[in-house]
């Protein structure tokens, strides 16, 4: 027999990370419950990341729920940039969306595993075309594709 914590950790890993439906509950309403999280998701991402939505268009929630379908949330900041870095290294990240990411990867550290922080010295950071300045604290667009 399993215990309460087991079969809940088996739910939280069926609704977020792709897992399979525990014994004992209605894979029809985990199915349900699980893309309404992934729609929250997108929309919390999408606040934090305007330019890489807009440039994906109808293309966002396709892209974004097959990616984020077996990947459990480390927070709607990172879980845009893991998205755009992936789009980047993939050649795919639309140029619309790179003065976004050089802006984001000159203003804050972020090495894809602990949450982002502020860098302190001065950085130039490009994606898919655009070239970021960060210095004393500001960034600036310095060639937007």
């Amino acid at each position: 027999m399993t215990s309460l914590a087991e079969r809940q950790a088996a739910l939280v890993a069926a609704l977020t990370g792709g897992a399979a439906v525990p014994p004992g509950f209605d894979a029809r309403l985990v199915e349900a419950a699980r893309v309404a999280l992934l729609r929250k998701r997108a929309g919390e991402v999408a606040r934090q990341w305007p330019e890489l939505t807009r440039a994906l268009g109808d293309g966002w929630w396709p892209l974004w729920s097959a990616w984020a379908a077996t990947r459990p949330t480390q927070g709607s900041l990172r879980d845009g940039w893991d998205l755009a870095r992936e789009l980047l290294a993939r050649r795919e990240l639309p140029a619309a969306a790179g003065a976004e990411l050089a802006a984001r990867e000159a203003a804050l550290s972020y090495d894809g595993k602990t949450n982002p922080s502020p860098r302190r010295a001065p950085a130039v950071r490009g994606a898919a075309g655009s070239v970021a300045l960060q210095l004393a604290g500001r960034v600036r667009i310095l060639r937007r594709s």
